[in-house]
């Protein structure tokens, strides 16, 4: 994290932008849309937008399928802010540059966060295109958003990450799956990676002996990010493609926000049944 002064100046200054462009102020759920995933946020009503690069603080995206912009609006009685792509690592960001949008939505009044991805499919049962709910991950990137300095106005020193993804806000998504999706919604743990070469056959062996069923390059921070400014968090994953060693095939991204853009529909429909049955007012359950 950078010095905390001039981190938490920096997402006051953010926040303060999206208040006064966006009507921001008074979001209670935020949304990260992963690879390929942009065109949930074409579901919102009354919805505003801005780019990235021109609000102030925002860094900004250079990865394919991720456009780089903040759409508000809403979502039954929610007020929702959209991240429409994300930062990463490995485009040289540090971990908490990564979850700066994170901070943001929860300085203009976020409690909960959804995460979407594209993923590797390491669980051989698991079928490219299914949408899959993120029960707990694994943080093997070798870096955290809450290295340095901690600033007690944004979260405390020491974080509980038992329940990093709230129970509570994957029942829901389960319970309202079996009519969207017409599919049971399958739950896994996700492996962080730093990126962005894909994982070798043996990382993918190794993955699965430590229990993880999805892996990406992204989600981690900033759900580490959410869960220390005390949001409630729910991850959504596509699986885009089989994890390498998994089937005989080669990986390439194009192939993953092909496979994202082809469930789109699937999973916007899945997110904002979820946000309308979270009740009003926290935006938590």
């Amino acid at each position: 994290m950078r010095p905390s002064n001039t981190f938490v100046d920096r997402v006051r200054a953010g926040a303060a932008a999206l208040s006064e462009r966006l009507d921001a102020d008074g979001t209670d759920v935020a949304l990260i849309l992963g690879s390929g995933l942009s065109t949930i946020a074409d579901g919102m009503q009354d919805a505003r937008q801005a780019t990235y690069a021109t609000l102030p603080e925002f860094p900004r995206t250079t990865v394919a399928g991720h456009p780089g912009r903040v759409v508000v609006g809403r979502v039954g009685a929610h007020k929702v802010l959209i991240l429409c792509g994300r930062v990463h690592g490995y485009e040289g960001y540090d971990a908490g540059e990564v979850g700066f949008g994170v901070r943001v939505a929860a300085a203009l009044g976020a409690r909960t966060l959804i995460v979407t991805n594209a993923s590797g499919g390491i669980d051989p049962g698991m079928h490219p295109g299914e949408i899959v709910a993120i029960s707990d991950h694994l943080n093997l990137t070798g870096a955290s958003p809450l290295s340095g300095p901690n600033d007690e106005r944004i979260g405390p020193r020491f974080v509980d990450m038992t329940a990093a993804y709230a129970p509570a806000l994957r029942d829901i998504a389960g319970a309202a799956a079996g009519e969207i999706l017409g599919y049971p919604l399958r739950a896994a743990v996700y492996a962080g990676m730093a990126g962005p070469s894909y994982e070798t056959p043996a990382e993918v062996r190794m993955l699965r002996a430590l229990g993880a069923g999805l892996v990406g390059m992204s989600t981690v921070h900033e759900v580490i990010t959410a869960r220390h400014a005390g949001m409630a968090v729910l991850g959504f994953s596509i699986v885009a493609n089989h994890a390498a060693g998994v089937v005989d095939q080669a990986l390439r991204h194009e192939d993953v926000t092909r496979a994202a853009n082809a469930a789109a529909d699937a999973l916007g429909r899945l997110v904002f049944e979820v946000i309308r049955r979270l009740p009003v007012g926290r935006g938590e359950p």
